[in-house]
């Protein structure tokens, strides 16, 4: 029940319904919305305040929850609270990922998609600490995206995450296996 896009000035706005299939009251945002109680709406948190299950809403359409969150996640109907994300720059994301945390044991970097790790020769289904140099990324439980979603950034933690606790409240382990960028 959302829309993303850009306004004819260049600032970024998303457009949220109460409604499935783009129904009911519409309310249209451009700044964060630290609780959407107020409006039953859903962009980017499952509970006020930041709080809980994650999704990235980039430019489109989400007519219904599956829309957002894929037929294999996490079934949240609703979201409660969003914010911008800052720093999703495509030509410039760089990633160095760590087996354990405080950027200890095998590490790798990144600067593309990677939809199966395991796949791609990463020795481990963990990925316990991160440093975010650039770019604003999504990391994923299972491969091919799905799973739990934990949206780290560069302007965040200065970029750095020593621990999956640092993730996000819902982070309960530091298993990773699909990363990719967040789309400008």
């Amino acid at each position: 029940h959302t829309s993303l896009c850009t306004d004819t000035r260049g600032e970024d706005r998303i457009v949220v319904w109460d409604e499935e299939f783009f129904q009911g009251r519409r309310q249209e945002f451009t700044t964060e919305c630290y609780d959407m109680r107020a409006f039953p709406g859903w962009p980017c948190f499952e509970h006020v305040g930041f709080q809980g299950q994650q999704f990235v809403l980039e430019r489109g359409k989400y007519p219904r929850w599956e829309a957002w969150s894929g037929s294999h996640a996490y079934h949240m109907e609703r979201m409660s609270s969003f914010r911008p994300i800052a720093c999703a720059n495509h030509r410039n994301s760089k990633m160095t990922i760590f087996e354990w945390e405080n950027f200890l044991g095998q590490k790798g970097e990144l600067s593309d998609d990677y939809p199966s790790l395991p796949a791609m020769g990463w020795g481990s289904s963990a990925v316990s600490s991160f440093h975010a140099h650039s770019g604003a990324w999504v990391c994923s439980q299972f491969p091919g995206y799905r799973g739990f979603q934990y949206i780290l950034e560069c302007d965040c933690h200065t970029g750095k995450y020593k621990h999956f606790r640092e993730w996000g409240s819902h982070a309960q382990t530091s298993q990773v296996q699909s990363i990719r960028r967040i789309q400008q």
